[in-house]
């Protein structure tokens, strides 16, 4: 860029080509939303001829990778490229894997053979068809290797027989003193004979790191029982959104009598409510409860109150469902797998919101967390913490769901034959369990960064 552009223009033209970056990124992420919002549809209806329960697993197993893989995004980008090349990489790959369902779609030797008109009986997906798929942590990893090959080392009490790296500066973050938490670590970066080079360097690298490597992986045992929480908190809303879908194809689904509304939208209303009340938190909510405390609220309290919202959402979920199965057993419905229940989607609404109220309050609260406590050298990766937690959890409600089919009759293939509702009553349940365990997680739980809300260090804490 021209040196003799002031700081201004270079501003300006910095901020029009980040527009016009995150409109294609935005591009493709609407485009993303749309295919894995109907992919349930798409292999029920009439393209894979897969069972309705199986495709939920699918697309849970989807939804998990397409979740799980912004942390490896992360990784890379405090490894190697850094944030914009990864982004770009992305993208690319993105706009790929795009192009492949689009073939997918339209190629017939790509889909199995379409059922016979009035028959049960449908060729299954072959196996070929199945087929619609130098790190900080390395530094961590190293840690444990470290001190585990000198666990008969006595630590020292002196710093000099301690790695800081060279000239006390490790990958631009300057070299963090040891803590007494987790001492027994420490031992990672004690020296010892034939560690270190003449030059400062170390010379065997799973044998020392520097003390930023030891605090690092410190923090993370420190918030390992919080993030657990989170994952148990996000799993039954994957379950949710993946029956719901499932619910709706059940339902009335006509708004008019011209317009039908698809089944897979109704998860756009998680989006909606989530949406509209991150701007009421933000302008309304947080300054209220400033004004009358005298500080904002914290990541944990913020995260709290999504607990509470999703459990709630399962209880709702279940009275709803119970609702449902009700005017099935009315109208005699229980083994006709295709007629829809005189029932309006309008009802599953309710649930639907409260879980995007929910997320409204902890994702946002888990991210500044994340981004507060963790370490300079791992901070791509802290945002990408809630981008691991859902695919993991999209993953671990595949296995809740097949557990479930096989302890119990509660999920049948026909919903109208089922036990939806105690599903949800048991999410609920464990739903309260999982918020004691993070209330004693948070109660012990000391910040390690507390930081104001202008990003300064917050005098009031």
């Amino acid at each position: 860029m021209d040196e003799s552009l002031s700081h201004t223009d270079k501003a300006h033209i910095s901020s029009d080509s980040g527009k016009r970056r995150g409109g294609a990124l935005g591009g493709l992420t609407l485009a993303a939303g749309g295919w894995i919002s109907n992919l349930i549809v798409f292999l029920i209806k009439d393209e894979f001829n897969i069972n309705s329960i199986d495709a939920a697993q699918i697309a849970n197993v989807v939804n998990g990778s397409f979740s799980f893989f912004p942390i490896i995004g992360a990784i890379i980008a405090d490894s190697f490229f850094g944030s914009f090349s990864v982004i770009s990489i992305s993208s690319c790959i993105s706009l790929l894997g795009i192009v492949l369902l689009v073939l997918t779609a339209t190629l017939n030797s790509l889909k199995p053979q379409p059922c016979a008109t009035g028959s049960k009986l449908c060729q299954p997906t072959s196996a070929v068809q199945h087929a619609p798929q130098g790190s900080p942590f390395v530094g961590l990893g190293r840690v444990i290797v470290a001190s585990v090959r000198k666990t008969s080392l006595q630590l020292s009490t002196e710093r000099k027989d301690y790695h800081y790296g060279h000239d006390g500066v490790t990958n631009n973050v300057a070299a963090a003193t040891l803590s007494k938490s987790f001492r027994f670590l420490n031992r990672a970066a004690q020296k010892i004979k034939g560690d270190v080079k003449s030059d400062g360097s170390i010379a065997k690298p799973w044998s020392l790191c520097t003390t930023q490597q030891v605090e690092d992986f410190k923090t993370v045992i420190r918030i390992f029982p919080l993030w657990s929480t989170a994952l148990f908190l996000a799993t039954p809303i994957a379950i949710q959104s993946s029956m719901s879908v499932l619910q709706a194809l059940t339902m009335d689904r006509h708004i008019g009598p011209h317009f039908k509304l698809p089944s897979s939208s109704v998860i756009v209303i998680v989006l909606f409510s989530t949406s509209i009340f991150l701007t009421l938190i933000d302008r309304f909510l947080c300054p209220m409860w400033q004004k009358f405390t005298g500080q904002s609220p914290s990541p944990l309290q913020r995260v709290g109150v999504g607990h509470v919202l999703t459990i709630l959402s399962m209880a709702v979920s279940a009275v709803m469902e119970s609702k449902r199965l009700k005017i099935v057993q009315e109208h005699h419905l229980q083994d006709q797998p295709g007629t829809n229940v005189p029932m309006s989607i309008f009802w599953l609404f309710p649930q639907l919101v409260l879980v995007g109220i929910g997320e409204a309050f902890h994702f946002p609260g888990q991210v500044a967390l994340y981004y507060q406590e963790f370490p300079m050298s791992l901070r791509s990766t802290s945002t990408a913490m809630i981008s691991l937690i859902i695919g993991i959890a999209y993953y671990v409600s595949t296995g809740v769901v097949n557990m479930v089919q096989r302890v119990t009759g509660w999920l049948p293939n026909n919903l109208n034959n089922g036990k939806l509702d105690k599903v949800y009553w048991m999410l609920a349940v464990l739903g309260v369990i999982n918020f004691g365990y993070y209330l004693v997680c948070a109660k012990l739980y000391k910040y390690q960064n507390v930081m104001g809300a202008n990003g300064s260090p917050d005098p009031d804490s």
